[in-house]
């Protein structure tokens, strides 16, 4: 196994991994950084459980070896969930009845967040759109678009 020194900002800090660069980066979250928000349910990059952000992009986790990652600004649903949009969206899933099981909410916060940042007033097309990466077994899709309807109307009304 080769060790490299991999450099990259995680939630806003950097930091520093040192292992293999084949090493999947959803291990390196949960085993090296607790950040056991990201979920691990396919392992194929299909269901979004994994779901993370990687410069500004919704990527899954579970596909992109540590190498990939260097010099590159990575956020979990930990960081996001302590800026001021990432808590709007959590309190619209709470109060909007999106949360069931809550394995898929991770990815589905991190979704609406990459889509908010870019669309104030999404349309129910676009919020679909962007949550399609993302499976849900419990809730349903239509309490989570609404509650992303609904973070989107809080955060214009201030």
């Amino acid at each position: 196994m080769l060790d490299n020194k991999i450099c990259f900002t995680l939630n806003g800090n950097k930091v520093e991994f040192i292992g293999d660069p084949l090493r999947r980066l959803i291990d390196t979250l949960r085993e090296d950084f607790g950040l056991t928000g990201t979920k691990e349910g396919c392992g194929e990059g299909e269901c979004g459980a994994c779901s993370i952000i990687k410069d500004g992009l919704l990527v899954t986790s579970c596909i992109i070896p540590m190498g990939a990652v260097n010099g590159s600004d990575i956020w979990t649903i930990e960081g996001i969930r302590e800026t001021e949009l990432g808590k709007i969206i959590i309190d619209a899933f709470a109060d909007g009845g999106a949360v069931q099981c809550g394995f898929c909410i991770p990815g589905m916060v991190l979704a609406s967040y990459v889509l908010l940042k870019k669309v104030e007033d999404p349309s129910e097309e676009e919020i679909r759109v962007a949550l399609s990466g993302n499976i849900c077994r419990c809730t349903g899709y239509d309490l989570i678009v609404e509650s992303v309807k609904l973070a989107s109307r809080r955060r214009r009304d201030g």
